[in-house]
């Protein structure tokens, strides 16, 4: 199903107030979890009653307004089809548990071989970024560009850790880019710090392997406001994750240098096809 710009303007108004409605259930869930009992799913992977409400909330909705499209969510997952929404209720949810204001809600709107639209809302600073494809990228409505940043010795780059690849291969990355003189960060939000490479207020990201709920909103950003990105959903990373690189052009091939994470290129776009469904999309 190949949808025409009407039909995007009409998702992104939609998107922009399923964020802010989203939003409200999420920061009264905050509120409320502070000095509670943490739940967890796995090592290091916590789950909070928030998740699953926010997302149930999300969901709702967008069956509602556009039964036909599809859904993949991180609490109760989805079948995409060619025109879907990729959503995850809380990013952050470690900081979330324990009462840290720095997580968001990530939501993706991918249509006719792209993702088309991206929000990334923190309820509590009320910061929203928003971005479609070819319309520019903002934050709270003001235009966002990636950093000037040329020069390793003043870069700070964040790495997003993830226990599904080997412990020495972070620490590798890690050591590199303190090696190449760059300050590096983890504030434990992969969505936030993409959304943070194309506010300027960091030079670049990368995570050796991330889901596409966590990223593609964020992606999205990052290029809309004049950053360059690693591939993604050619990796697989739809259904199975994959790594995630963002960054501002002069300093994206020191962090892919220092992670072995491959820069997007001109023939990974013109690869791809013209009527492709999302398990064939081939940039992200």
């Amino acid at each position: 199903m190949i949808l025409d710009d009407l039909a995007i303007d009409q998702r992104e108004a939609f998107c922009l107030d399923l964020a802010r409605s989203a939003a409200i259930l999420a920061l009264a869930g905050f509120e409320r979890q502070a000095g509670q009992p943490i739940g967890m799913k796995g090592p290091q992977d916590y789950l909070t009653e928030t998740d699953g409400a926010v997302e149930q909330h999300i969901r709702n909705r967008i069956a509602t307004a556009f039964p036909q499209d599809g859904f993949l969510g991180e609490e109760t997952g989805g079948t995409p089809g060619d025109v879907a929404w990729v959503v995850d209720p809380i990013d952050g949810t470690a900081n979330f548990a324990r009462a840290i204001p720095h997580f968001c809600i990530s939501i993706a709107f991918v249509a006719n071989g792209e993702v088309q639209l991206g929000a990334i809302l923190n309820p509590a600073t009320q910061e929203l970024y928003f971005a479609r494809k070819g319309r520019g990228a903002t934050r709270n409505g003001q235009s966002l560009r990636v950093s000037p940043t040329t020069d390793l010795n003043a870069t700070s780059f964040e790495l997003g850790w993830s226990n599904r690849v080997p412990l020495a291969r972070y620490i590798q990355a890690l050591t590199a880019l303190f090696e190449a003189g760059s300050n590096v960060r983890r504030s434990a939000s992969g969505a936030m710090a993409l959304a943070y490479v194309a506010d300027g207020r960091t030079d670049g990201y990368a995570e050796l392997h991330m889901n596409s709920w966590d990223c593609l909103a964020g992606l999205l950003l990052v290029r809309e406001a004049g950053g360059v990105t690693g591939p993604f959903l050619s990796l697989g990373g739809l259904l199975d994750g994959a790594p995630v690189l963002a960054a501002s052009p002069a300093v994206a091939a020191a962090l892919s240098a220092a992670t072995g994470i491959a820069l997007l290129t001109q023939a990974d776009i013109l690869a791809t096809p013209n009527q492709p469904t999302l398990t064939t999309l081939r940039t992200a």
